[in-house]
């Protein structure tokens, strides 16, 4: 069990682990948009593509998430994030996560307009077939938000 402090990303946890069952990982179509309105503006579903390393193309990027640090992300490859620091610690947790093919999650500090924030984030692996992980969805508050 991980050790999840914020209880939004630790719904998402329990979410996902009731969703995978006895597998591995749950797939995409196991989870239903519905049953995660409690997280859904802070979520970020990513494409895993082939490589390698793996890249990453954001099929969604929460609005409380695009709202917070001020730009869209949907649609777009994790390399054409902005903020350098904050993309090379996305691209290198997304990777190993894909490696090791189980959740990861992590506190840490980063630079938001102008002064230090402290974000807690969950990325939880999804695969089509069972076996490789095809998809993320990153659980991801920063921890002044109330939700």
């Amino acid at each position: 069990m991980l050790d999840i402090a914020h209880p939004k990303l630790r719904q998402l946890y329990e979410y996902w682990l009731a969703k995978r069952g006895e597998r591995t990982m749950p797939s995409r179509a196991d989870l239903d948009p519905i049953e995660m309105t409690f997280i859904i503006g802070n979520i970020i579903l990513v494409d895993v593509l082939d490589g390698s390393p793996p890249r990453f193309r954001i099929r969604l990027h929460g609005t409380n998430l695009s709202q917070r640090v001020g730009f869209e992300l949907t649609g777009k490859m994790l390399d054409e994030l902005p903020i350098t620091d904050f993309r090379e610690r996305a691209q290198d947790s997304f990777t190993e996560v894909v490696a090791a093919a189980k959740p990861g999650h992590g506190r840490r500090d980063r630079v938001l307009d102008g002064r230090m924030a402290r974000y807690e984030t969950v990325i939880l692996p999804l695969s089509a077939d069972g076996i490789s992980v095809d998809r993320l969805i990153v659980g991801l508050i920063h921890d002044d938000e109330k939700l």
